[in-house]
């Protein structure tokens, strides 16, 4: 982090001006907590472009991407291949250690969107990258269009050994669903399943396991931390998600480690490439070179840093042993405080909802994604609003909407204990409005989605 801090001092424009702006003599400079945290509002949105960049040359990198939006306006992210290096390594960790890619002749299918965004594109250019370091991988990149990819599938997916599908959960799980009810035979193509965008339960990684035949779930659904900022930083491993599947049963554990009762999301990360710590206010800040150089740049995602052996040590401190894997750190994350919605001072999480409509008695009728509000009647009293997408060819009803409702209420009381003290008994019941799939208003199909409405 030093070494990047000293030469992004002198070479890039935009940072000597911040470091002066902060009053901080780069000469002057021997440990880490005297580097200013930079922001997106305190740097990126502050100084241009170019000037971000090494000599202030946008030249340094040969494409852009844009961040999805989803606090605010996109930005304009430039990147190398050479940045995608440190990316591509943890792709390649999925794909080689818990896909087994190194011994399967492999499809790898692109259900992001293609175009400036940054999954699609940055997914399909690493994806051929490691085919060029001779791994068995083809790629198709048919995005987001769900027609083109099962007719890719159902064309040359046999020609292979496993399928692997690349996308955000909701949509990846609309794939899976629309093809079971197209007659799709999804355990005849071994399905793998990498992920990235959203966090995901470990009831939704068993199901997506039942739905595609999967033999395991643990190696065969994996999951990516990644920001349009600087591509893929952290990733699944065995490892993690063993750790994480014995703490999702026992959430007390959980909470004694996390210091919260949700589940995190739980990741590895490559202190080579990446610097992560955790900052003030539990929030998470790493470093990293790129065409845009990041040194203490604060995400603001939730979350924390855990040391290798002393994780381990934890869960063999509670009964459980969880086996051999990457010798690397841990890094933790919750997602972004701003995407909580207040309700009676209550933090009302969009994990919770999300849990609620993984449930039996829910499931096969909605898609898992929704929207969740805090909003005033004509009276101007609050109401906890939940806005659901229905399942393809699912119909609204009454009932329906009542048991969703019930099933979300039970899980936030059980959950979340700001939500079960805080909120009066006659206002816990939300009140949820069925959409139709992808209805184009609230559920867009194919893009990221946002869970949450202020």
């Amino acid at each position: 982090m030093l070494k990047l801090f000293r030469e992004a001092a002198v070479r890039v424009p935009a940072y000597r001006l911040f470091l002066h702006e902060h009053g901080v003599d780069a000469g002057s400079v021997t440990a880490p907590e005297q580097i200013p945290l930079m922001t997106k509002a305190n740097y990126h949105e502050r100084h241009p472009l170019p000037e971000r960049c090494r000599d202030g040359l946008l030249t340094g990198g040969d494409i852009v991407n844009l961040s999805s939006g989803s606090s605010g306006t996109p930005t304009v992210w430039p990147r190398s291949v050479l940045d995608e290096r440190a990316g591509a390594a943890r792709v390649e960790q999925v794909f080689r250690d818990s896909f087994q890619v190194g011994q399967r002749r492999t499809l790898a299918v692109i259900c992001f969107a293609l175009g400036n965004w940054v999954g699609g594109m940055w997914c399909t250019s690493v994806c051929r990258q490691l085919s060029a370091k001779g791994y068995p991988v083809t790629v198709a990149a048919p995005g987001n269009n769900l027609d083109e990819i099962l007719r890719v599938i159902d064309e040359i997916g046999g020609h292979f050994d496993q399928v692997v599908l690349l996308g955000y959960p909701p949509f990846v799980k609309n794939v899976v669903d629309v093809g079971l009810a197209r007659g799709v035979d999804w355990p005849a193509y071994r399905v793998k399943i990498l992920l990235a965008g959203e966090a995901f339960s470990e009831q939704w990684r068993d199901l997506m396991g039942v739905r595609t035949g999967m033999a395991d779930p643990v190696t065969d659904v994996a999951g990516l931390y990644g920001t349009a900022d600087a591509g893929v930083i952290a990733n699944e491993t065995v490892l993690s998600i063993r750790i994480r599947r014995f703490l999702a049963g026992r959430p007390e554990i959980a909470a004694g480690l996390f210091g919260d009762s949700r589940l995190p999301t739980l990741v590895q990360y490559d202190p080579d490439t990446h610097v992560f710590e955790a900052v003030a206010g539990g929030t998470l800040a790493f470093s990293m070179d790129g065409t845009v150089p990041l040194i203490r740049y604060h995400i603001e995602d939730e979350g924390g840093v855990i040391g290798h052996a002393e994780l381990i040590e934890f869960c063999r401190q509670h009964g459980f042993d969880p086996g051999d894997g990457p010798q690397l750190p841990f890094v933790y994350l919750f997602g972004r405080s701003m995407f909580t919605v207040s309700f009676f001072g209550a933090n009302v999480y969009p994990d919770d909802v999300a849990t609620a409509l993984e449930r039996p008695q829910v499931r096969e009728a909605v898609t898992g994604r929704f929207v969740l509000r805090s909003v005033e009647d004509a009276d101007r009293d609050r109401q906890l609003s939940i806005l659901v997408e229905l399942a393809a060819g699912v119909q609204a009803t009454s009932e329906r909407r009542d048991v969703i409702a019930e099933v979300i209420r039970a899980e936030l009381l059980r959950l979340n204990q700001e939500f079960a003290h805080y909120v009066p008994e006659n206002y816990q019941l939300p009140k949820v409005e069925l959409r139709p799939a992808n209805d184009p208003e609230h559920f867009p199909a194919g893009v990221k989605h946002r869970y949450t409405q202020r």
